[in-house]
């Protein structure tokens, strides 16, 4: 089966960096001390325009800035890669999808990427970046399955014919959709993949 999993606060921890860098930059440029962290469930996936105020040229000059710093920092969700090589040796196979963006000034993403996967050791079958539309994607390379923590692509993948999992996030905590599989960890992911996979081929 060809499994599409997402990248960030799905299979790496990234709103802990990006909020400490978000914080660091509003405090640059206000020059008023920030912990937007403090402010609870974030409803919106859009939380650095919606938390900090930002228009978009703020917002990019903060990617220009600190996306590089981010994406370093970056750890993973605990058993991540013990579950996708688990996956990976029963003949499935691994696609990273991810709208993580590509031509930051001073931010090889591809590169800073590749090292994260390599040093927490994930295997994968391809990699594939700056992707802003998932459900095109996820057509077109024919892929059985998604794991992702956006509810928006999960639900629109689902009108669409595409088995998600929602890898709970502060974002969508909140969010009760009974059509969409709701996982907390990667053990529960595998459990759910291996009941799709079962369904999969009994059809």
């Amino acid at each position: 089966m060809k499994i599409g999993i997402d990248l960030d606060d799905t299979t790496f921890i990234t709103v802990k960096a990006m909020f400490k860098y978000a914080d660091k930059f509003e405090e640059e440029i206000s020059g008023v001390p920030t912990n937007r962290d403090s402010f609870g469930l974030i409803k919106n996936r859009y939380y650095l325009k919606v938390l900090y105020g930002w228009d978009e040229k703020t917002k990019f000059d903060f990617f220009d800035k600190y996306y590089k710093n981010v994406l370093e920092e970056c750890t993973m969700l605990t058993d991540a890669n013990k579950t996708i090589k688990k996956l990976k040796d029963e003949g499935d196979t691994i696609h990273f999808v991810t709208a993580r963006l590509m031509n930051i000034k001073n931010c090889d993403t591809e590169k800073i990427t590749k090292k994260s996967l390599k040093d927490f050791d994930i295997p994968y079958d391809s990699l594939n970046l700056h992707v802003s539309d998932k459900l095109k994607f996820f057509k077109e390379n024919k892929i059985d399955l998604c794991i992702e923590d956006s509810y928006e692509t999960c639900r629109e993948l689902t009108d669409n014919g595409i088995k998600s999992i929602l890898m709970t996030t502060k974002m969508n905590a909140d969010i009760d959709d009974k059509e969409i599989v709701r996982v907390n960890n990667w053990n529960e992911i595998y459990d759910e993949v291996e009941k799709y996979k079962k369904t999969f081929r009994d059809q």
